[in-house]
């Protein structure tokens, strides 16, 4: 296995567990990156008009994503601590277009980024009773005597157990131990109905009691599937599409831990000599790669036409509080697709655009592009005069694009 020197690796675990470097100034530290970051001052979003008046609930919905988003981009260039909330805002993927109400959205986020890098068990407790997830998977339509599966059986496939490891009478039955939860839209909150909860016995996995919300979590998560599973999704997002070795998994897991420590999950994967192995090349995702250049070049979110920017994303497949699906987004080459690059070079212009001098001029370091190969390099030196367009060029290289 060949491996990372020092300060390749340094720039890997910035551009895996952060948003990469900032312009002149030192690569993060592991504990820099775990931190739980700067206070977040969330915008304030009033209650949306009445539903009756579908054109004025449609746009004031609208602006209030937008505003959302912006927000939440400029978090991300700002402070790595928006990284695992990323994270998770893909693994228990929920999307506004079905939840309809962006204040749920940020509250879910603040949820993310509030437990996020502690226990796995609070997280999904707290989740599987989220106002907008509830509204995203049908919660509110599951009652005792008409159960509704779908929040169930994502839990147990994509958010805790993965496929195979559960079967259907497993999935009703969990159904029937999450009837009750309801969102209250007077509050925004989840409230648990006594008069729709199943207080039946039900059999999950093979035991049986009258398991609750509560209760359905903490017996999923005992299953010996389940930390194998969150562990492998965050080595696959963080590391590698390929799974890990099986001993390295152990280990991994063995940090994890009866605890379900997230923390202690990623310090075990970024001290393992696999982190450091050069074939574990990572796609950037879309919202990945804008953060890292908007940071590299000095700017903001809301320095740049929110439209324009949004319209960028949009085309190269992904933006924040749209999923496309349960499933989340898609990785490695989905977003290397003809249209993709071609919204890519669009938005490098744009941000090119308004990029600083000074970040400008720190570019091939802050890009490390002496570490390029030659065809790239080549590439760059005919732009070396033009700064902006060498920036939209290096933007859009297989060496930004990708992280190696």
């Amino acid at each position: 296995m060949a491996v990372l020197d020092d300060r390749a690796a340094a720039r890997r675990l910035a551009d895996r567990f952060g948003f990469g470097p900032h312009p002149g100034e030192p690569l993060p530290a592991l504990d820099d990156l775990l931190s739980p970051g700067s206070a977040r001052q969330a915008p304030r979003l009033a209650a949306l008009p009445d539903r009756k008046d579908k054109k004025a609930e449609k746009q004031a919905r609208a602006e209030q994503e937008q505003r959302l988003t912006i927000w939440w981009l400029d978090r991300m260039v700002a402070d790595d601590a928006e990284r695992l909330t990323w994270f998770w805002h893909g693994h228990f993927a929920t999307s506004e277009q079905k939840v309809r109400e962006p204040s749920l959205m940020l509250a879910q986020n603040e949820t993310f980024h509030r437990l996020g890098r502690g226990a796995f068990t609070g997280l999904a407790k707290t989740l599987v009773v989220d106002p907008a997830m509830l509204k995203w998977l049908d919660g509110n339509d599951n009652r005792v005597g008409s159960p509704n599966e779908n929040l169930a059986r994502e839990f147990l496939e994509l958010f805790a157990l993965g496929v195979g490891h559960y079967s259907e009478q497993d999935v009703r039955e969990s159904a029937r131990a999450l009837t009750g939860w309801t969102l209250d839209r007077k509050t925004g909150a989840a409230a648990l109905k006594p008069q729709r909860q199943d207080r039946g016995p039900k059999q999950i996995f093979g035991r049986t009691a009258d398991f609750t919300a509560e209760s359905f979590v903490d017996l999923v998560l005992e299953r010996p599937e389940s930390a194998a599973f969150v562990t492998g999704r965050l080595w696959f997002r963080l590391v590698s599409p390929t799974p890990p070795p099986p001993d390295v998994h152990q280990r991994v897991i063995a940090a994890y831990g009866p605890g379900r420590d997230i923390q202690a999950a990623l310090r075990a994967i970024a001290g393992e000599p696999a982190f450091r192995d050069t074939a574990t090349a990572i796609v950037k995702q879309p919202v990945e790669w804008l953060v890292g250049l908007l940071r590299a070049t000095g700017l903001k979110a809301s320095d740049l036409d929110p439209k324009k920017l949004l319209n960028g994303l949009r085309g190269m497949g992904q933006l924040p509080f749209r999923p496309p699906s349960v499933g989340g987004w898609p990785a490695g080459g989905a977003w290397l697709t003809t249209s993709a690059g071609v919204a890519r070079l669009n938005l490098a212009r744009l941000v090119a655009q308004k990029a600083r001098d000074d970040a400008l001029g720190r570019l091939r370091e802050t890009f490390g592009i002496d570490t390029w190969s030659d065809r790239t390099r080549k590439a760059l030196d005919g732009v070396a005069k033009e700064p902006r367009t060498l920036l939209t060029v290096a933007a859009c290289a297989p060496e930004y694009v990708v992280s190696g």
